[in-house]
């Protein structure tokens, strides 16, 4: 098990490619993994800073360079990449993304690779179906790294709605079913029957996860957190990205703690009151605390000594 401390100062950055046509909620959804309201900061491949208006100008000329990091500065340590993808069916798009993701798999520095891929699908459009760009993605990628985003989910509560109360239910009633309804029925829908029939798609992505109401100020995105790290294989992947995440305490707290016992603890020859006493070992905490790297944590300074992580933020 790689010691979080290494880890952190080998590979400080978590990359993720983000994928999906305009107004699929890209943006918002990189805002609330951030917990931010503020726009990214873009880098070149060089590592310069972008000028917003040069690039918002770019954009306009139909430009689009999938190379540019974007980084939000309420969390640094997630490097995003955004490819627009190919609702027009452009094979030149299409052949970038490609090339793009196939050299980020042979970098050799880790921090250089991409660790994730969500690919984002808009909910709201009229036909909700995969543009033909998208099939020959699914179709033709080896997708078993991708985590599919179906956003703006909610668009669907408002026909199950009109669909409940046309069969009698009160307004109030439906509203209230209209979720867990829409959740239902798009699970043997069309567009996950697609994801996962192996006659149209032979490498299938890890998962899909439904996203409603991002947009709104209580958004949670809790699912996205907790599924991606669940994808991850590697551990070592794994555990820099629940570092890296602020979203979800829960889950590095939770992470940190079973890691942290299953490193110390032989559970075989170890009784519930014995785990306890073994956390006035000051090395335990150490290692738990190591863990979290972007926040305050306040140790216990009943343990005496205090463990290192305490006395060096008292030097801080």
């Amino acid at each position: 098990m790689a010691d979080p401390l290494e880890l952190r100062q080998k590979f400080s950055r978590f990359r993720i490619l983000i994928i999906g046509r305009a107004n699929a909620g890209k943006t918002t959804i990189l805002q609330r993994v951030c917990k931010t309201r503020e726009n990214p900061e873009i880098y070149n491949s060089a590592g310069e800073k972008i000028d917003p208006t040069i690039l918002t100008a770019s954009r306009e000329r139909g430009l689009h360079d999938i190379e540019n990091e974007m980084v939000f500065l309420a969390n640094p340590g997630f490097i995003f990449h955004d490819s627009r993808g190919f609702e027009a069916g452009g094979h030149s798009e299409f052949d970038q993304m490609k090339a793009f993701i196939a050299s980020r798999l042979k970098k050799n520095a880790l921090e250089d690779r991409i660790h994730v891929i969500w690919y984002c699908i808009p909910m709201d459009e009229e036909s909700r179906s995969f543009t033909q760009g998208e099939v020959k993605f699914f179709s033709q990628c080896d997708t078993r790294s991708i985590i599919v985003l179906f956003t703006k989910f909610d668009a669907l509560y408002d026909d199950v709605f009109a669909e409940l109360t046309s069969k009698g239910v009160p307004r109030k009633d439906a509203e209230a079913l209209a979720p867990q309804h829409a959740r239902e029925s798009f699970a043997n829908g069309p567009q996950v029957k697609f994801l996962y029939n192996r006659e149209d798609n032979q490498r299938p992505p890890k998962c899909h996860i439904c996203l409603p109401d991002m947009d709104k100020d209580d958004a949670d995105c809790t699912l996205l957190i907790e599924r991606t790290a669940e994808t991850l294989d590697d551990d070592v992947l794994k555990q820099l990205f629940i570092s890296t995440q602020q979203t979800n305490l829960e889950l590095c707290i939770r992470y940190a703690v079973e890691r942290t016992l299953a490193r110390h603890v032989d559970f075989a020859h170890t009784t519930s009151s014995d785990i306890f006493r073994k956390f006035e070992d000051n090395q335990y905490l150490d290692y738990l605390c190591s863990r979290f790297p972007h926040i305050s944590v306040r140790c216990c300074e009943c343990v005496d000594p205090p463990c290192q992580w305490h006395t060096d933020q008292r030097h801080r």
